[in-house]
């Protein structure tokens, strides 16, 4: 260690990428809006909607289930709130056991060796990332947030979700799962930045199970009635026309803005982007001003995704304590979106295939098939979908794998190890299925798209 300073590493963010790296070597409790506002609370609420559907196909699988059956929202609110306590009391622990001084106070740079505190009693709190509001009248004064949303005692209502973004479908899905009437407002395409067919299946189920979608809709301002509820208007950017409708709730789901000028990045020169406010990072997540790194959904140009945050920060420990030269590697980064009818992915989607490599250039194989859980239930299997992008030529290297369905992020998870050995489409052939399981459906894929024939999985 440098005598001439307090600490070796000094992590700004309780996030899961600065726990990580903090034990290698906000506004929210320890975990960040993983744990918080984001992964953890999304995923149980999923659960509880899910569970919903499970009682409902149960009377098809001879259960004898009393009417009527409801959601009581405080219930699942407590045990989820409860969930995430835990949860940062045990982060808590793990820096106290690992020797890591936490420090509940804002951060900010002064030089490249100084960082300076700020605590609660100074009256300022901050954190990263700001939730950010289309500049809309009303939006502030009787809005919610994605945020927001998991911490209410009671529930939302009737809700309009406005946006399009992983993060909105998902909301607006285990709302309408738990019996909430709602309504998904789009400025233009759904989940931007993933392959545009698996995004359609995703948002056709949701409107098939009583999501409600108002496409190509910008909502112009938010009023509050003497009744108390909210209306809404909207401008129908199809039609021109302008449109209104009251809501209990309305949650603005439109994406985050970095708040990096809390850090006082810009006195020590550390270059942002012009468009995006996050900070301009190398391979090894090094900043334009030595010492200090950067890592995290605040870098640009990296995924949004608590475990490439997590991994990078604890590749940069060891890097800056010489126990490693490894570098995080961000290509081929599995995701799924935690909607009804979940989707997984990883690798290209097939828009971004053939802008590489061009239509002729790749070979997709597809196919629709039916979960065997979805035959006594009766349940419609039409989005049941997946598909296999490859090179045309040579092994038919495996680009992109696209799945909707049943437990998509299992599903994906083990097929994103793959890709890391370069898997090709002789492997996924070479694969043993196990029966009868949705995943198997990946090794028996054949048809191609270029083929033109049915796609539709007739048999074992």
């Amino acid at each position: 260690m440098d005598k001439r300073y307090d600490y070796d590493l000094v992590v700004i963010g309780g996030g899961s990428g600065g726990l990580a790296c903090s034990k290698e070597g906000t506004k929210w409790g320890l975990g960040g809006t993983c744990v918080n506002v984001g992964c953890i609370p999304k995923k149980l609420m999923h659960q509880a909607a899910l569970l919903g559907t499970a009682v409902k196909d149960a009377k098809k699988f001879g259960w004898q289930i009393s009417e009527p059956i409801c959601h009581d929202w405080s219930t699942m609110a407590d045990a989820v709130q409860n969930h995430v306590r835990s949860l940062n009391w045990g982060h808590r622990v793990q820096l106290q056991d690992k020797k890591v001084k936490y420090l509940n106070i804002k951060g900010s740079l002064l030089d490249e060796h100084t960082v300076k505190g700020l605590t609660k009693a100074g009256k300022e709190v901050g954190c990263l990332f700001i939730i950010r509001h289309l500049s809309i009248p009303g939006a502030m004064e009787h809005g919610i947030t994605s945020d927001d949303i998991f911490w209410l005692k009671k529930s939302p209502g009737k809700t309009l979700v406005v946006g399009a973004s992983y993060v909105a479908l998902e909301c607006a899905g285990f709302l309408t799962g738990i019996g909430l009437d709602t309504t998904v407002m789009v400025r233009s395409i759904a989940l931007r930045g993933f392959d545009q067919q698996m995004a359609g299946l995703v948002t056709d189920y949701m409107e098939a199970y009583g999501t409600k979608f108002a496409w190509q809709c910008v909502p112009k301002r938010v009023d509050k009635l003497s009744s108390g509820v909210l209306q809404v208007t909207w401008m129908d950017n199809n039609t021109g026309n302008e449109h209104k409708d009251t809501y209990d709730s309305v949650l603005w789901a439109v994406g985050r803005a970095p708040e990096t000028k809390a850090l006082g990045l810009d006195k020590l020169g550390v270059q942002l982007d012009k468009e995006t406010g996050k900070i301009v990072v190398g391979a090894d997540e090094s900043t334009s001003v030595p010492n200090i790194y950067a890592f995290g959904d605040i870098g640009e140009g990296r995924p949004e995704l608590t475990p490439t945050a997590i991994k990078a920060g604890k590749l940069l420990a060891r890097r800056l304590a010489r126990h490693s030269a490894e570098l995080m590697n961000y290509d081929s980064v599995p995701t799924t979106v935690f909607t009804p009818l979940e989707y997984g992915c990883v690798g290209l989607s097939e828009e971004e295939a053939e802008k590489r490599l061009g239509k002729d250039g790749i070979e997709v194989y597809h196919a629709f098939y039916k979960p065997l859980e979805f035959t006594v239930a009766e349940r419609d299997a039409s989005q049941c979908y997946l598909k296999v992008i490859c090179e045309r030529d040579g092994d038919q290297k495996i680009l992109g794998l696209h799945f909707t369905g049943p437990n998509a992020g299992e599903v994906t998870q083990g097929f994103a190890l793959a890709f890391q050995c370069g898997a090709t489409y002789s492997h996924l052939l070479q694969t043993v299925g196990i029966h009868p399981t949705c995943a198997e459906e990946l090794t028996k894929v054949n048809i191609t798209k270029r083929s033109g024939l049915d796609a539709t999985v007739t048999g074992c």
